[in-house]
């Protein structure tokens, strides 16, 4: 099954989305990766709101390049209108490609906090359980804090795709119950 992966930035492309995806899914897919930014792809003319119509812009170009499955990824970065959008446009009818749209409360760096275990396997010192992944207001700079105090010496993107690596998906869905746990669903509902 061939499946267009897209997301904002490059710490979700350098992989660690890919694997998260790959641990979902039970059907193997055949992937490639783009950016939400591309400026080429517009938003939707159609009615709704900004991101709706995004997403609807990336299922026809998704359908277009003959891609079986698109999967996008945003971070809510506050604006809790996007999951809403994305929820509307998880349900549109009018395009008929299989889809799994996910909004990371706050931003997707949340989901690598989710689980300390992987954490602490890929930073090779003890990391403590956070209480709340999706209530931290920064956790791209929590990620890059815990990065720097490492013995493992890596580029932030690096530690993504690691930390997805190891990562207990079931727990992601419990520590991520906003963010990871819809899109979790959406993905494994696609086989």
């Amino acid at each position: 099954m061939r499946a267009l992966i897209v997301s904002e930035g490059k710490h979700e492309s350098s992989g660690a989305l890919l694997t998260l995806v790959n641990h979902l899914c039970s059907v193997e897919l055949s992937c490639e990766q783009d950016q939400v930014s591309r400026r080429d792809i517009h938003t939707h003319p159609g009615k709704g709101k900004g991101y709706f119509k995004r997403a609807i812009r990336w299922m026809i170009e998704a359908k277009k390049q003959g891609f079986d499955v698109l999967i996008l990824v945003i971070d809510e970065d506050g604006r809790a209108e996007r999951v809403e959008q994305f929820t509307q446009a998880q349900g549109y009818e009018r395009v008929a490609i299989r889809r799994a749209l996910g909004v990371a409360i706050r931003e997707f760096d949340a989901w690598m906090l989710g689980d300390e275990v992987a954490l602490t396997k890929v930073l090779g010192y003890t990391i403590s359980r956070w209480p709340d992944p999706e209530a931290i207001r920064d956790p791209k700079l929590v990620c890059k804090c815990l990065l720097e105090s490492a013995p493992n010496k890596m580029r932030q993107r690096e530690m993504y795709a690691a930390v997805a690596d190891a990562a207990d998906v079931v727990m992601l869905e419990e520590r991520c119950p906003k963010g990871f746990a819809p899109f979790a669903s959406r993905v494994r509902a696609l086989q």
